[in-house]
């Protein structure tokens, strides 16, 4: 009998122990923060490469969706994404993409479809024990196991779950029982026995099996997404699940709504030097470092210190005689904190948060579908930025109520509507948008369209747009 797999990749979440690299509209999955150049997202699906598994299904918030698109794109995957209107934790995301995928399978074929679900955010290092792994997790699915993976411990970690093995079936186990996160001297006591796991929050069943555990423990939330995804609609790469209806499911993760429940649940061993990089100490474990133990990327000078992680992402940082520290420095921000405080880095998130500020939302460079902008400059009445199009690109058919725009070539070709009048403008020309004025730009070009951005007037604020016609559907 011949099975098929189809990859489900969880995207969503906000990463805010990893600021300020990681913001709510450009969390850490879509970073870049291995050796190799790619983002977390992209290697997930990397590694899934030399297996033979269907088209993945992508399952991340709405506001990420060109995000995840571009990221898809630039490493030649195509797979549906699945837009969740909010986030309602694993268990109904999991349920949307299992009908998904019986909506995309022919039905006598259905019985014979694995759901592999991963993290878009975990790191994996020894790439054929994770395909062993999943070759094991397989054979126990095929019997009609929900399985989860475990990962083999290699210290006493109390930011975990554990999961404790019971009777050995193949190459796993029966799951004997789920675990909370423990205080240390549990911890060091899991770790002692040896037939505990950290729980990694990945997992392989069949879609049916899944489902049919999902009508015996959790049959709400089934419904509610069988009604959301049954008024789903295609827009260009996306699923849009009907706001509305969504919306009356309860938040349950699937540990609590099925596996904990289940008489199926089964945990296969996963040892392949995995971290799910849920702190900046985390990452610095994974990094190559210099012979004094430091992590390093950037323009960084760094004498008579040990075992530091430090990014500098626009500007020289120095660090002399410091031990044990995440340095971390950005456009509009810098974080400097000790590795046994990391963990609190998300009451940093809170305070700016509680101070109206916007630090915690999105980097100074913003990312759209057609390209990006990066605020340089800003006061009360103006604002600068610098604006990437990209080719063939083109930004909403709009106008703004309360600003006018300012805009100078640095680089490339731009195609500009404004009103009635159609311009094309080269390197150092330039043009005005009174306020009220509806217009466009464009790059009808074969390179990025460069450009300087000067807004003036009383609000400058990114929802004093009205779009009359946008290619990115938009509103």
């Amino acid at each position: 009998m011949t099975f098929k797999i189809v990859p489900v990749i969880m995207a969503g979440g906000n990463g805010t122990r990893l600021w300020p690299l990681s913001r709510s509209q450009y969390p850490k999955q879509f970073l870049a923060l291995g050796e190799q150049g790619e983002s977390l997202l992209q290697a997930t699906l990397n590694r899934l490469k030399d297996l033979d598994c269907l088209a993945p299904i992508l399952i991340c918030n709405e506001e990420h969706r060109f995000i995840a698109a571009e990221q898809l794109r630039e490493i030649n995957i195509t797979g549906s994404i699945i837009l969740e209107p909010e986030g309602k934790n694993t268990a109904p995301a999991i349920t949307l993409a299992a009908l998904q995928i019986l909506d995309q399978i022919e039905e006598a074929e259905q019985e014979n479809v694995i759901m592999l679900v991963l993290a878009a955010d975990h790191y994996i290092e020894e790439q054929s024990a994770f395909e062993q792994a999943i070759f094991n997790a397989v054979d126990l699915a095929i019997q009609n196991y929900l399985v989860t993976f475990g990962i083999v411990p290699t210290k006493p970690e109390t930011g975990y779950g554990y999961i404790q093995k019971g009777e050995l079936i193949g190459q796993g186990n029966l799951v004997a029982n789920f675990v909370e996160k423990p205080n240390k001297i549990q911890a060091e006591k899991y770790v002692e026995k040896g037939s505990f796991l950290w729980n990694s929050g990945m997992f392989v069943f069949k879609v049916n099996c899944f489902l049919q555990e999902m009508s015996l423990y959790a049959s709400d939330i089934l419904e509610t997404c069988k009604v959301a995804i049954s008024d789903s609609k295609k827009d260009m790469d996306f699923i849009r699940v009907s706001k509305d209806k969504f919306s009356l499911c309860r938040s349950e993760s699937i540990d609590y709504a099925v596996m904990e429940k289940t008489q199926r649940a089964a945990v296969v061993p996963l040892d392949a030097k995995w971290s799910d990089i849920g702190s900046w100490s985390a990452l610095w474990e994974i990094q190559k470092h210099d012979d004094c133990g430091n992590a390093i990327k950037g323009d960084v000078i760094c004498l008579d210190s040990n075992n530091n992680y430090i990014n500098a992402e626009h500007r020289l940082v120095t660090v002399l005689g410091l031990d044990d520290l995440i340095i971390v420095e950005t456009k509009d921000a810098i974080l400097i904190t000790d590795k046994d405080h990391v963990q609190d880095v998300k009451k940093v998130v809170e305070k700016i948060k509680l101070q109206e500020r916007t630090e915690h939302l999105s980097h100074r460079e913003v990312y759209r579908p057609w390209g990006k902008y990066d605020s340089i400059d800003a006061s009360e009445r103006y604002q600068v930025k610098r604006i990437t199009v990209k080719p063939g690109e083109k930004l909403s058919v709009q106008m703004h109520h309360h600003r006018s725009e300012h805009w100078i070539v640095v680089s490339g070709t731009a195609k500009v509507c404004k009103g009635q009048e159609q311009l094309l403008l080269t390197e150092n020309q330039s043009v005005y948008i009174p306020v009220g004025e509806i217009h466009a730009l464009e790059n009808p070009g074969k390179i990025p369209l460069e450009l300087i951005e000067v807004q003036s007037g009383a609000y400058l604020g990114e929802d004093d747009i009205v779009r009359f016609d946008d290619r990115y559907g938009r509103n």
